[in-house]
């Protein structure tokens, strides 16, 4: 991460008046892709972080998934804790076997810090290459890493800027491990399905099953505004393409965006993105319960 130089900018918070969506999620549904920030008096936030959440904490976490019907999810430990993952372990700890995580680590963890993450719940590792989270991280600790978390079964989740995902695709291809990219690469919708980050994306999902692609950030990728539809042709290509390889998630409490959504509606996009009950289960329930070791599914 980039060191911070000037005022550190403060974000708003998630809509607070979620509404209850119209699609019921069926059961043990994962969101794949959600944060918890803070109590910052409790974890605290890394001074080098890009910016500064209201805290989001793990009560306000539980209160949206039950509006929503979601019974599983996976923390994506989030760049403002840098690689302090403790929040995330102290989530998993209190949830009875619902919850995984993604960690924040570096170059400076060794294998027992991996294996102690391993045993408290994760399952991944995340590294930002998106400019205004700091850019493309140290590619020989990435690397390093990548070797390191290869023998506990880890995945890599990768964070995109669209214009920038072309130009590492070979490199994608060749890890050795499973890889994530979030929120359907950031394409943004106005572009067309033949843009090239979008055609690189689908490429991607066809010639290498390593490939995974989260379904999520629909209103990153909408350029029309809520509720967001023209998102929807994105996330059925995808689907499409390669539907044993497709995760969905909220991103609540969405930093950093534009158009702040209401999570009732980001929920309701799935039966468009997904009209078939049977895609719909593997999307939210078989495949997540598959990459994050959820094994009673």
């Amino acid at each position: 991460m980039t060191l911070q130089t000037g005022p550190i900018k403060s974000i708003p918070g998630p809509d607070s008046n979620t509404r209850t969506p119209a699609f019921k999620l069926p059961p043990l549904s994962c969101d794949t892709h959600c944060h918890i920030f803070g109590p910052g008096d409790v974890y605290p936030y890394d001074p080098k972080r890009s910016y500064t959440p209201p805290d989001a904490p793990l009560p306000a976490f539980k209160a949206l998934h039950a509006k929503l019907g979601v019974e599983r999810a996976v923390i994506v430990n989030a760049s403002v804790h840098g690689t302090d993952n403790r929040v995330a372990l102290d989530a998993i700890a209190q949830s009875n076997g619902r919850y995984r995580a993604v960690a924040n680590i570096d170059g400076t963890i060794d294998e027992k810090g991996i294996e102690e993450l391993h045993e408290g719940g994760f399952r991944g590792c995340r590294f930002n290459f998106v400019r205004h989270l700091g850019g493309v991280p140290d590619m020989k600790v990435f690397d390093r890493i990548v070797a390191m978390v290869t023998p506990f079964g880890w995945h890599i989740d990768l964070h995109f800027d669209a214009i920038d995902l072309p130009q590492y695709a070979d490199m994608l291809s060749r890890l050795p491990v499973p890889y994530t990219i979030d929120h359907m690469g950031r394409v943004q919708a106005n572009e067309g399905l033949d843009q090239l980050p979008f055609r690189t994306l689908i490429d991607l999902m066809e010639r290498d099953e390593k490939c995974w692609v989260k379904i999520c950030g629909a209103e990153r990728v909408s350029t029309a505004g809520p509720p967001f539809h023209d998102a929807v042709p994105f996330a059925r290509k995808i689907l499409e393409t390669a539907p044993d390889r497709v995760i969905w998630g909220t991103d609540w409490p969405h930093p950093n965006v534009k158009v702040m959504p209401n999570d009732g509606d980001l929920v309701d996009l799935i039966p468009l993105f997904a009209p078939e009950p049977e895609l719909q289960h593997k999307v939210l329930v078989e495949n997540p319960a598959r990459l994050f070791d959820f094994n009673d599914a």
